[in-house]
Parts: structure tokens; C-alpha cells; sequence
């Protein structure tokens, strides 16, 4: 037996064995809740090994029935199909065994500022935001607003988003770094071409058990909020800063007249922070040894152009080019963008892995 199927039999007994388990009664709370996620994790891998192995079998019986005459021209025609097929399950299966992400699952916080370019960098991040907007309205997702600073003329000079629902990082996790718009301003009376830029960053949400925070790490100052709100803004200490001493990372937030809900905010977002910060430091440990890496974590990386003249978007990183840029700044077509993204980084995987 070789190495690859003898490690497709290993996950195939543990998949019996958490079934066995399962089904005895003997677990309960949590110990039933780990079987279970670890049965739903490994269950599509044992369905691609499945249909490959017996995809597999089908073409050894087919290839013994050429010798029949009564079956031969049977048999060939479907050999013809089944070496089309079987490479596809092959692939399948290897894609099924790739390393998961623990954090694909995670709901994600959605950070965008406006870059270079002043108010045009500012509505260019409002544009950002409303093609998330969109797009996570498709996915049947929810997106709410957690802090937002905006210019005078409707844009946004940072926003800050929390964006629930199945499986948002997986697909948000690529669009991290600086996104460049070149069109004519709306500011601009002479008709000339500028180029601005916003960074995004996508970060997963951190739950409890992914990272732990001491009291005395950080310092909290509470201030009087700033800015629009009425008459409660500058009458209370409602605006919260949080600092965490080991990192330097701060969070401010007075979105809310509530001190503890702003509060509550700013540690999800700090916490986020942390985690995407050690994330990303594992991210460039990784593309240093890799072949290709289409997300490297850096948020400096210019990684797409937005070009209105032309109507087109590029993805730098895999040379893509789409000139839908109108239904892609929707939302309707990003999801082609990030489907590639994700396509190019499982092959280069794959590739490390059969190297």
C-alpha cells in the first residue's frame, strides 16, 4: 500500500471510528461536539476518496472485459469516459486532503481606509465598501457597520465592518491590500485621469479560545466622543481607547452612547487585530519557502486597479484582467475575482504537495 493510500485508510477508520462513537450514546457535551466537528471536517474527504477509489476499480474491470468480444466496444467507450473522469476525482481528492484553514469559518472584520488621493481616496473607499455590501447581500451574508469616519462629500475616510455568516473569511480572505482607482474625480473640472487608492484588510473575527488577552496587557482610557450624534457627543465619557501593551495595538471606538458597547466593539477589533497580526507574520514565513503565494499578508501590496476609462479590473497577483468593472464594484461579479484568487492558491498548493 503506498503512503498516499495508506493515509486515505487511516482517515477512513477514523471516520468509522467518530461514527461508532457517535452513534454509541457514550458522548456527551462538548466531548460529542468535538466528534462531531471532526466527523463533519473529515466526511468530505471520504466522500472524494470513495468516488475515486471506486472509479478506480470500475476502469481495472472495464480493462479486464476488452478481452470479450461480446463487451469490448462497452467496455472501451466507457474506458474513454472514466479517463476523463478519474483525473477529476484525482484532483478532487487532493483538494479534499489540503491543510484547512481553521479560520475559513470565521466571520470577518472588514477594515478600509482611504489611501492616497484625499476626498477621491475617501468616496473610493465608500465604493469599496458598497461592492462588499453587495457581495455579501448575494452570499445571503450580514455586513453592520461598527465605526465609520466620513468626509463632506459622502466618503469614507475609515470603515470598520463586521461581516457574519458560513464561511466569510474563506472567501473574503484574498482581498487584503491596497486597491487603486483611476478615473476622472468628481472634484476634478478639467477632466484629468487620477490615481487613488484605499487599503482593505480582512481580518477573521477571533473567538476566545483562538487568542487570550490579560487584563494587565491592556490600558483602557475612556474620552468624550467626537464629531455628528446630538446632544450626547462631548456630555459623557463615552468614547473608549484600548491599548495592548505587548503589541502597541490600539482601538478606538465611540461609534455608540454606550461606554460598554463601545467597549465591547473595540476588544473584538483588538483581538481580531492580533490574531491577523500573527497570522500574517506565519503568512510570510510561508511565502518565503513557497513557489507562488497569492496572499502574502502584506497590506501594502498594491494588489488591484480599478480602471473606469478603460472599464476594467486587474488582479495584479494572477494577472487577471475582467472589463466588467460597473456589475464587479456591484458585488454581482466579484465573486469571478475571488473564485480565481482561491483557484490559483489551491494549485499552488497542490503543486508543493505533488513537488
Amino acid at each position: 500500500m503506498s503512503s498516499f493510500d495508506a493515509k486515505i485508510q487511516t482517515i477512513r477508520d477514523r471516520h468509522a471510528e467518530l461514527s461508532a462513537l457517535m452513534a454509541s450514546g457514550d458522548l456527551q457535551g462538548d466531548d460529542y461536539v468535538k466528534a462531531a466537528t471532526e466527523y463533519a471536517d473529515i466526511e468530505p474527504v471520504v466522500q472524494a476518496a470513495e468516488a475515486y477509489q471506486n472509479a478506480v476499480r470500475e476502469q481495472r474491470d472495464l480493462a479486464e472485459l476488452l478481452d470479450d468480444p461480446d463487451m469490448k466496444d462497452m467496455a472501451a467507450e466507457e474506458l474513454e469516459a472514466l479517463k476523463i473522469k478519474i483525473p477529476d476525482l484525482e484532483k478532487a481528492l487532493q483538494l479534499a486532503l489540503l491543510p484547512k484553514d481553521k479560520a475559513d469559518e470565521a466571520n470577518a472584520i472588514l477594515e478600509i481606509r482611504a489611501g492616497t488621493g484625499g476626498d477621491e481616496a475617501a468616496l473610493f473607499a465608500s465604493d469599496l465598501f458598497g461592492m462588499y455590501k453587495g457581495y455579501a447581500a448575494a452570499q445571503g451574508w450580514r455586513i453592520s457597520v461598527m465605526e465609520a469616519s466620513e468626509n463632506d462629500i459622502g466618503g469614507y475616510k475609515e470603515i470598520i465592518a463586521e461581516v457574519t455568516g458560513k464561511g466569510v473569511f474563506a472567501m473574503m480572505k484574498f482581498e487584503s491590500g491596497v486597491h487603486r482607482v483611476q478615473r476622472v474625480p468628481v472634484t476634478e473640472s478639467g477632466g484629468r485621469i487620477h490615481t487613488s487608492a484605499a487599503t482593505v484588510a480582512v481580518m477573521p473575527e477571533a473567538e476566545d479560545l483562538d487568542i487570550e488577552i490579560k487584563d494587565e496587557d491592556l490600558r483602557i482610557d475612556t474620552y468624550r466622543s467626537q464629531g455628528a450624534g446630538g446632544q450626547h457627543v462631548n456630555t459623557t465619557d463615552s468614547a473608549v481607547r484600548i491599548t495592548h501593551l505587548p503589541t502597541g495595538t490600539v482601538v478606538a471606538m465611540q461609534d455608540e452612547k454606550s461606554q460598554h458597547k463601545n467597549k465591547a466593539k473595540a476588544m473584538k477589533i483588538l483581538k481580531s487585530r492580533i490574531l491577523d497580526n500573527e497570522r500574517q507574520k506565519a503568512a510570510a514565513e510561508r511565502a518565503a519557502e513557497r513557489k507562488s503565494q497569492v496572499g502574502s499578508g502584506d497590506r501594502s501590496e498594491r494588489i488591484r486597479t480599478y480602471n473606469f476609462p478603460q472599464g476594467r479590473v486587474t488582479d495584479h497577483r494572477i494577472n487577471l484582467t475582467l472589463h466588467s468593472l460597473p456589475k464587479i464594484l456591484s458585488g454581482e461579479d466579484l465573486g469571478d475575482i475571488i473564485d480565481a484568487l482561491r483557484a490559483e492558491d489551491q494549485a499552488a498548493q497542490l503543486a508543493e504537495i505533488n513537488d
